[in-house]
């Protein structure tokens, strides 16, 4: 998951809206984490559940990274304004988990992240992702490189 945030974050710019999508365990504050290590910014890329959102600036030319966990927020985007995100969202990359249903009206343009842990006969396959992806928007549909993670996705 970490590798694939990494190689996520080489398609990202300033003013992109990542929706990360799974269940507990699935991956999604690891793939942010890749995803830190992709932009280069400051910081150590850890859950945000108990304070929301965290920035982390950049620690060259490219954007700060803004990760926010949605999961406890439930009144959808009149709770997400306190958050400023639409702010941010012009000069930064802004991850969100859990934010389907609730920070769609931020940006016409998204990427969707769904993560799903493998399930092998009775058990739960721990080190098994299956990630789909899907670009909402102009900006995704130019071409934005989502096709050339096609093999990274099957690995």
């Amino acid at each position: 998951m970490r590798d694939l945030g990494r190689r996520i974050a080489g398609l990202l710019r300033p003013g992109d809206l990542v929706l990360l999508t799974g269940e507990l365990g699935a991956g999604k504050t690891t793939l942010t984490r890749g995803l830190g290590e992709g932009l280069g910014v400051r910081g150590a890329v850890t859950s945000p559940t108990f304070v929301i959102a965290r920035v982390h600036p950049s620690l060259g030319d490219g954007p700060p990274l803004v990760h926010v966990d949605a999961y406890r927020l439930g009144g959808g985007l009149d709770e997400m304004e306190d958050l400023d995100l639409d702010v941010s969202l012009p000069e930064s990359v802004v991850v969100v988990e859990w934010g389907d249903g609730k920070v769609e009206e931020l940006s016409d343009d998204r990427l969707h992240v769904v993560i799903a842990r493998a399930v092998g006969h009775e058990e739960v396959l721990d080190d098994v992702r299956q990630v789909s992806l899907r670009g909402v928007g102009a900006r995704w549909s130019a071409g934005a490189g989502l096709d050339a993670l096609a093999g990274v996705l099957s690995e």
